[in-house]
């Protein structure tokens, strides 16, 4: 029989707040986390703006849990993925010294892991030569670290490995943590993802294949999802991590428990590397498979956190993806994207949207799509348009779909 799992902390680092109800109060406010990049000079680049967390400092988010010495031994995303993890792990009021270690794991995704350490040395390598490469190159880098890190700090020996698939990168991670407990091979893991890839390559990269909006002169308006306007996605990074464990175990040290993972599915398009599959294929039946997993039918969902990448291709193909398993039902849903405000964190999406989502169960709110101001008539749904919106959630759905045709959806509710 499958244990039933829920989830008891969430942190969070982001460029428009570090701390989940920081987060939520602006998110429901319609505010937004993107500027122009600080990160780097970008006077040379054709997009200049993007979600970068401009003022991070790992020791004042932290009370100084971390190190100046550790600090300089982490990749940035390794670093927010600590700090978030900190965060999740106090809310979740968890003392690790009282629990089975080898029953205590970690599944993290990112998608690119350690770019900033990979582009740092390669600069130094050929400026320098290569015996001025730090040898902390590769713990640094390799995209294992930030849960290695975890695993290390909070002496966690069970489980342990990282996802790396692209821009569904979390809910392959939440999956698997999720399915980890279901059948009985851990009581406690800590999951979700992060992201650090705004750096010159990667920004380069991005707007010379046309995936991001130009929208240089009005940032705060570029990432509009399901709008007949939108022009690409805004590069961000960050990270979603979360605290979940099997029920009985929560409830045994008197937890509190904001909302119960219920179902998973995953797919792959097996179509184009970067594009979505135009009719919603795969995505349908990652979400149809997720369903199943949690034995609920279409009736049942009343919220999708969707994928919502602001991208001319990617929500077409969501909308169409959401009719074909919703049928009639899919007029009646609540639907928003996150990314409106945060932009496009890539591997750290969906652990971020996930605890958005769970939000939006416990306070009975969705936050907007903000600068959804001409619908596009492609998509025809209720996307929650610039303003939240007053609902009771019983159950969502919290959709990341990436480059490689990677589909993986989560179901989340209210203890049952």
């Amino acid at each position: 029989m499958k244990r039933r799992v829920v989830i008891t902390g969430m942190g969070v680092v982001t460029s428009l707040a570090c701390q989940v109800n920081e987060l939520w109060q602006k998110l429901l406010k319609g505010e937004s986390g993107i500027h122009e990049l600080r990160a780097f000079d970008v006077t040379r680049f054709k997009i200049r703006f993007g979600g970068d967390v401009h003022d991070w400092n790992p020791e004042s988010f932290t009370d100084a849990f971390l190190d100046r010495k550790e600090i300089k031994r982490l990749d940035r995303f390794s670093q927010f993925a600590q700090v978030a993890c900190h965060e999740a792990i106090v809310e979740s009021g968890l003392d690790f010294t009282k629990e089975e270690p080898f029953r205590c794991g970690v599944i993290l995704g990112s998608g690119i892991g350690g770019l900033h350490e990979i582009e740092e040395q390669v600069s130094k390598m050929i400026e320098k030569g290569p015996d001025r490469v730090s040898p902390f190159t590769v713990p640094k880098m390799m995209l294992n670290a930030a849960g290695g890190n975890i695993s290390i700090r909070y002496g966690l020996r069970g489980i342990n490995y990282s996802v790396a698939t692209a821009c569904a990168s979390s809910n392959n991670a939440i999956g698997d943590a999720f399915k980890t407990i279901q059948y009985g091979d851990a009581d406690v893991m800590i999951t979700g993802g992060s992201e650090a890839a705004i750096t010159p390559m990667s920004l380069a990269s991005f707007q010379n294949m046309k995936a991001l909006s130009s929208r240089n002169d009005q940032p705060t308006l570029a990432s509009r999802p399901f709008d007949a306007d939108r022009d690409g996605f805004v590069l961000s990074e960050g990270a979603g991590l979360l605290v979940i464990e099997e029920l009985e175990h929560a409830k045994a040290r008197g937890a509190k428990i904001y909302a119960e993972l219920l179902g998973f599915g995953a797919s792959a398009d097996a179509g184009h590397i970067t594009a979505p599959d135009e009719n919603g294929t795969g995505a349908a039946r990652a979400m149809s498979d997720a369903l199943r997993n949690a034995e609920l039918n279409p009736s049942q969902i009343q919220y999708i956190n969707a994928h919502g990448t602001s991208t001319p291709l990617g929500d077409k193909a969501e909308t169409a993806a959401i009719k074909r398993v919703f049928g009639e039902h899919a007029k009646q849903l609540s639907v928003s994207s996150t990314k409106s405000q945060l932009g496009h964190t890539l591997g750290a999406s969906g652990g971020l949207e996930l605890i958005a989502t769970v939000k939006s169960i416990c306070d009975a709110v969705i936050a907007p799509t903000i600068n959804l101001d001409t619908p596009d008539p492609a998509c025809d749904l209720d996307y929650t348009p610039n303003q939240p919106r007053e609902r009771k959630i019983n159950a969502a759905l919290s959709n990341s779909f990436g480059f490689g045709g990677h589909n993986a959806c989560v179901i989340v509710g209210q203890l049952r």
